[in-house]
């Protein structure tokens, strides 16, 4: 078997103890964004296992959606990424 050299860790272990992996992204060329993809994107940048400029290549972002991305689940967890969440939300 024969592993793939990449800049930064394989695999970070989250605060829950669970573990993320490269193999647990979404594939590059995603184009509907459902709130779990938008959740695993975000905990891969925010617990190292890539850059944010890495996530803004590889999947096309713009700097102020991933942006958003990152607020809605600070402030409201993984649900704040969903579409019909986000019109609840957004009155606070």
């Amino acid at each position: 078997m024969f592993l793939k050299r990449v800049d930064g860790p394989r695999q970070v272990t989250l605060p829950d103890g669970s573990h993320l992996s490269r193999a647990d992204l979404p594939a590059p060329d995603t184009r509907r964004w459902v709130a779990s993809r938008k959740a695993v994107v975000v905990k891969a940048v925010t617990y190292g296992l890539i850059t944010q400029s890495e996530a803004l290549e590889r999947y096309a972002l713009s700097e102020e959606e991933f942006t958003l991305w990152r607020t809605a689940v600070e402030r409201h967890g993984d649900h704040g990424l969903k579409v019909t969440s986000i019109q609840k939300y957004r009155q606070l």
